[in-house]
């Protein structure tokens, strides 16, 4: 026979238990980083990563949230739609209200309707398609330009710098890629420029020789990819074994070191359209030591960004003196916010009032030519 007092005395252990976990949380807030943790894209979620978790800890000394100190919780969506959505009611039954990420836009479309549904407060420092932004959410956010603001920069490099022969954009098929190829093409058509090819490939694929016959038979000369580094540096070697060396341009997605591993010294003068990096800036001088100290390199383009997007949630729920998110929605609307990416706003829709991009020609050996400003 079971023992009563035993029970008695389980059921209060367990409740003691119970509150002790509920004391220990009392004075922390945890904030979500969703984004890959694995996958292809692995070093994109890295940055955004090691962002948020520098600017938490820089927070967390000033005194937190509203007192309470951010504890960081990481999330792997592997930049997968369907993932991205099981993510984010792990997210709401794990009670999480505020939200660092999603990085692929592909992955943010689908949770942010979630988010925004539970009232949970989304900063993406990375997701670019403009469909965010046409959602009409009241609680998703981003610290970074839309394709719609970057692709006038690569147009109009590409037709009063450039000035190509034959021009070619390609794609992955995915929201991100396909949105930034489309964008530049449009602006493109503005100026009077018709692409002589308009094509997508699939995601992951690994064999393009006859998509580069093709491109060579066309006579192509100047190639836009909309999409990720491990396709684009498969292209790039795959051409120049063929004979094939255009002038590559793509936006963010292909600002990684990792696409020289794949492409050698074929994708040196790689041009990449990114947003600008405030990481020389001399307000950033101790930031930059900060990340040194940890051996972390705080160039990628999402870092600062994910820094950004973690600072602003903290600044508005103080602003607030809240961590209701309805609140903290509103401040995030309302206010302008001073951060390593400089001074920021947010405009209606979640999107920034104001985005600024540059072109960079990338160097195997880890250095980069500033060709705009």
């Amino acid at each position: 026979m079971i023992c009563k007092k035993k029970i008695v005395s389980a059921i209060a252990a367990t409740i003691f238990s119970v509150a002790s976990l509920n004391a220990l949380s009392a004075d922390e807030i945890v904030i979500a980083l969703a984004g890959p943790t694995t996958g292809p894209v692995t070093q994109y979620g890295t940055m955004q990563n090691i962002g948020a978790e520098m600017a938490a800890e820089q927070i967390n000394a000033a005194g937190g949230i509203n007192g309470k100190k951010i504890k960081t919780k990481i999330y792997d969506d592997a930049c997968e739609a369907k993932q991205a959505v099981t993510v984010a009611h792990q997210i709401v039954n794990d009670k999480v209200k505020f939200v660092v990420g999603h990085l692929c836009s592909a992955s943010t479309l689908p949770a942010a309707e979630i988010y925004e549904e539970e009232g949970i407060v989304m900063v993406s420092p990375a997701s670019t398609d403009p469909a965010l932004g046409d959602k009409g959410f009241e609680h998703i956010f981003r610290t970074i330009g839309t394709d719609a603001q970057s692709a006038p920069a690569s147009a109009a490099y590409i037709a009063d710098v450039l000035k190509p022969k034959k021009i070619a954009l390609l794609h992955d098929k995915q929201q991100y890629g396909q949105g930034l190829a489309e964008g530049v093409a449009k602006v493109l058509k503005e100026k009077g420029i018709e692409p002589v090819l308009l094509e997508g490939v699939n995601k992951g694929q690994t064999d393009f020789s006859a998509l580069i016959t093709k491109l060579k038979k066309a006579e192509v000369d100047f190639v836009y990819w909309g999409g990720y580094h491990p396709e684009l540096g498969l292209i790039i070697r795959q051409g120049a074994d063929q004979g094939f060396k255009p002038t590559y341009m793509g936006a963010d997605g292909i600002d990684n070191q990792d696409i020289f591993a794949i492409a050698g010294k074929a994708a040196d003068g790689l041009l990449a359209t990114v947003p600008k990096n405030f990481i020389e800036e001399a307000s950033n001088a101790e930031l930059k030591k900060a990340f040194e100290e940890k051996k972390q390199d705080p160039n990628g383009p999402f870092v600062l960004r994910g820094y950004a997007a973690m600072q602003v949630i903290a600044l508005a729920a103080n602003k607030a003196q809240s961590e209701d998110t309805d609140k903290v929605a509103e401040v995030l609307h309302k206010e302008n916010f001073e951060t390593p990416i400089g001074k920021i706003a947010f405009q209606k829709n979640g999107d920034l009032q104001e985005a600024e991009s540059v072109i960079y020609s990338l160097k195997s050996d880890g250095s980069r030519e500033l060709l705009t400003k």
